[in-house]
């Protein structure tokens, strides 16, 4: 028995989407699949206490080793990938799904001399067309329904059939006009034929053509000023869209496609596949490989072509793939796929209609993978470890770094310029340690900004060292060894108060230079230093000429391209925020006595708070209607406003040091 909090999602790494999920026991064998409209509060209903589990439920959480699920955009696609699933896969805990109520699908026995489309369970028959399934027999009914206006078949029992041919009068549905009545000779057997082929080209997925078809004819019945036909004509084109709302999963033109997905970052690459056939989703597949070199996206692309359909039967190749980027040899690949396939294969990027937002499911799957696969990786304690060990040794640490620092710098075209600083303990991030900074002088170069951040952080451990000196003194421990100032008042920490193992910058040896000329000036010499060079992941350390070539499958390489992609992201975070708040003139609102019509005719005069910063009080009060005191006010609150702490709304704990 398996305790279901061992391989339990972390929080926030399920996604609120609809798709459909998948338990696995310690063999990796599938042995339940269920479809959710959110996965996040489905799967999350699994992993409470087992007391309060359904009987059935808790042996399959207890039997399971493992669960991954694939997002999809509607309920609709979750069901029918769930079914395609059960049936692939066979899972034991999915019984409600294996007897002839599970799903019902919409029936044509083209096997007839007159076919007639019906609801239909069970296993599949001879001389039948099948289309679904189905969550209900309702929703089938529904459909066919709408249909029947536009594809005026048969729908009716043998037995009706057999009656209304008998008195030569037709049913119901054929005074209606949804029904051609063939039982009356009103069409031919042969006539009634194109009629369901025409219906089961349009449930097939061969959507396009019969909407363009119906637009063009009301639109000729209208200038022919024949009223009702375009009436009804409008009604039939109404009836096929709201068909087509409730089966979004199916294309307007019937694709037979392979749809590709990927993420990528210097280190690894997410690929996800969809597989579409008749216009529906009927598979998926992917994993998360290490990138062996610098490959360009094109290049990635093409070799995961080539992966996949190298040993695949024609049959497996489509007559289109679909891809968020063209192979680098698009004609070889194409030519290649062709051969395998016996035919023609196009390979091409969609722009726009459904097949792009398709294309977008599929890359949001492949985050989701990538997602996955870099929390598993990271919250690994033996990858942790090994990741920290081989930075001792790699980079001739004096111990290992239990506490690293990364900072970065971000601008545009130097205004606006900010860093960050975020801390990684044993291989974690600790976000109640990040800091933000902004630069207080504009025009600086990152190589500057950085001296600058650097200078900053360590004259705050010097002082808070200082001041742990002189409480220690004052309560008479001269000669204790400096440690982490305390806060007398709360007990925790002062910011600042920890010196890092390591020190980790974002940039080549420019950036490591300015940030080791500011730590000798300061005397700070036990502490490491390191850069992270994005284009070629290089590890700069201060000093030497060549840089530390670290294996792409390391994993100290792997936590320090996390630790300079987080620092990435809070500097890019905190930037627009900055420049957000110095376009929109924010910074404005708390000016006492300063209302709204004095605040536009400010931005009006100046274009930026920025620029207000910048002028004098005589070039502020020009503004009508600002006095000189007035101006005085307003460039004092900006001056506080540009220097003083801020906290993350987001958070409550991030504080920025300015």
């Amino acid at each position: 028995m398996v305790d279901p909090a061992t391989y339990r999602p972390r929080p926030g790494e399920i996604p609120a989407a609809p798709g459909v999920y998948r338990f696995r026991d310690e063999q990796g064998r599938v042995i339940y699949v269920g479809k959710a409209k959110s996965l996040r509060s489905r799967l999350g209903s699994y992993f409470q206490d087992i007391a309060g589990l359904h009987e059935r439920t808790a042996r399959m959480v207890t039997s399971a080793a493992s669960v991954d699920w694939t997002v999809v955009d509607t309920e609709v696609e979750a069901l029918q990938l769930e079914y395609t699933w059960i049936k692939e896969f066979d899972p034991r805990f999915n019984v409600k799904y294996r007897d002839d109520k599970s799903y019902p699908w919409l029936a044509v026995t083209v096997g007839e001399e007159v076919p007639r489309v019906q609801v239909m369970r069970g296993s599949q028959r001879k001389g039948v067309r099948y289309f679904g399934p189905y969550g209900h027999a309702w929703a089938i009914r529904d459909t066919v329904d709408t249909l029947l206006r536009v594809f005026p078949m048969r729908s009716c029992s043998a037995g009706v059939y057999r009656r209304a041919a008998a008195i030569g009068r037709p049913c119901l549905l054929g005074d209606i006009g949804k029904c051609a009545a063939p039982c009356v000779g009103r069409v031919t057997p042969e006539e009634h034929r194109e009629i369901v082929d025409d219906f089961m080209s349009f449930m097939a997925g061969s959507t396009a053509g019969f909407t363009r078809s119906i637009e063009q004819r009301m639109q000729q019945a209208s200038v022919a000023q024949e009223y009702e036909l375009a009436a009804k004509l409008r009604d039939d084109l109404g009836a096929l869209r709201r068909v087509l709302e409730k089966q979004t999963v199916v294309l307007g033109d019937g694709t037979d496609a392979d749809v590709f997905g990927f993420v990528d970052d210097p280190l690894e690459v997410a690929v996800q596949i969809f597989a579409v056939r008749g216009g529906r989703i009927r598979g998926q597949r992917g994993w998360v490989a290490d990138k062996a070199d610098d490959a360009a996206f094109g290049e990635l692309v093409q070799r995961a072509l080539v992966t996949l359909y190298e040993e695949s039967s024609a049959e497996a190749v489509p007559r289109q793939v679909l891809v968020p980027e063209l192979p680098t040899d698009v004609a070889v690949v194409t030519e290649l796929l062709a051969e395998l396939r016996g035919g023609p294969v196009t390979i091409r990027v969609p722009q726009r209609g459904d097949k792009r937002r398709l294309l977008e499911t599929v890359e949001q799957n492949a985050k989701q993978s990538m997602a996955r696969h870099k929390l598993k990786r990271a919250g690994d304690l033996t990858a942790r470890s090994q990741a920290l060990e081989e930075l001792h040794e790699t980079l001739d640490l004096p111990q290992v770094p239990l506490r690293i620092e990364c900072y970065d710098v971000s601008n545009l075209q130097g205004t606006e310029i900010v860093a960050s600083m975020v801390v990684f303990e044993d291989g974690l991030p600790r976000k109640s340690e990040y800091r933000r900074f902004t630069i207080r002088h504009d025009g600086q170069s990152d190589v500057a900004a950085m001296d600058e951040v650097i200078t900053r952080r360590f004259q705050r451990l010097i002082r808070a060292r200082a001041e742990e000196q002189a409480e220690a003194e004052a309560r008479g421990e001269s000669g204790a060894e400096p440690g982490p100032a305390i806060d007398p008042e709360t007990g925790r920490p002062r910011k600042f108060a920890y010196a890092p193992s390591l020190v980790v910058v974002d940039g080549a040896p420019p950036q490591v230079a300015a940030a080791q000329a500011a730590m000798e000036r300061l005397g700070i010499t036990d502490v490491a230093l390191c850069g992270l060079a994005k284009r070629l992941e290089e590890v700069w350390v201060p000093h030497d000429e060549d840089p530390v070539i670290m294996p792409r499958t390391s994993e100290g390489l792997y936590l320090l391209q996390r630790v300079r992609d987080e620092a990435h992201r809070f500097a890019i975070a905190h930037h627009r925020q900055r420049r957000a708040k110095a376009m929109t003139g924010s910074a404005l609102d708390d000016v006492a006595g300063l209302g709204p019509t004095r605040r536009k005719a400010l931005m009006k005069h100046f274009g930026s708070v920025k620029k207000i910063r910048a002028a004098s009080p005589e070039q502020v009060a020009e503004v009508p209607g600002i006095g000189l005191a007035t101006a005085e006010s307003i460039l004092t609150a900006l001056a506080a406003d540009r220097a003083g702490p801020t906290v993350d709304t987001a958070t409550g704990e991030i504080v920025e040091d300015q």
